[in-house]
């Protein structure tokens, strides 16, 4: 059991900088809803979640933290915890994710965003690792087949401050927003519930993929 009196300090810190934290994704959120080449038409972003991370919730990532015997301070939580803010972009099929990755890539060679780390990838499905690879990202499997498209960003390289990027398509949402309900914060130690979630996993590639093939064939003929 971790001593809350440890936890506390560490939570208050991030709680006074809140507001740093906010304007920046507010910022964020700005720039999808802005940039002409993804409002359309046709649109390719197709919504867009933003949150700050409940004190309930980061107190839990803390206490994990500290049970795996990370070292995890007042001076060193803003590096730890990358995810106080965070930004989801949704957008219907795979081949939209381009402009959306080359929105985020022009921000960071403008000089509006800096990494925070290499941008990761993560996906089971090896044609869509292929994909991701040539975008120039990191690839990662999660032996949960969680699929989506990470990216930690600043406002500058000397900020401490963060806000996370995840990109995935709307049947990757449904995904994920299942294996979030039984495998957060806790994962589930139900096994049925986890093949499960890997069968939907491959039922949601088989639907990400029809779709770019609906929307393919669309182009396509609507030009001819």
């Amino acid at each position: 059991m971790v001593n809350p009196e440890l936890i506390e300090p560490i939570i208050e810190k991030v709680k006074s900088e809140f507001h740093r934290y906010k304007i920046f994704k507010d910022t964020v959120v700005s720039v999808f809803t802005e940039d002409p080449i993804l409002i359309g038409p046709p649109p390719v972003v197709h919504s867009i979640k933003a949150r700050m991370k409940n004190e309930s919730h980061l107190r839990d990532k803390i206490i994990r933290k500290y049970s795996t015997q990370e070292s995890i301070s007042q001076e060193n939580v803003f590096d730890r915890i990358t995810d106080i803010a965070g930004v989801r972009i949704l957008h219907l099929y795979q081949d939209q994710f381009i402009k959306i990755h080359e929105c985020i890539k022009k921000q960071i060679d403008d000089g509006d965003w800096s990494l925070y780390e290499a941008p990761k990838a993560y996906s089971w499905d090896p044609e869509l690792q292929e994909f991701f690879a040539k975008q120039g990202l990191e690839v990662q499997v999660k032996e949960s087949h969680y699929t989506s498209i990470h990216y930690i960003i600043k406002p500058r390289p000397d900020s401490f401050v963060t806000c996370e990027i995840q990109v995935r398509t709307l049947f990757e949402e449904i995904w994920g927003e299942i294996d979030h309900t039984i495998n957060y914060p806790q994962p589930t130690d139900i096994l049925s519930c986890r093949e499960q979630l890997r069968v939907l996993a491959k039922l949601v590639g088989a639907g990400s993929r029809l779709a770019d093939s609906i929307f393919r064939t669309f182009f396509d003929l609507s030009q001819k």
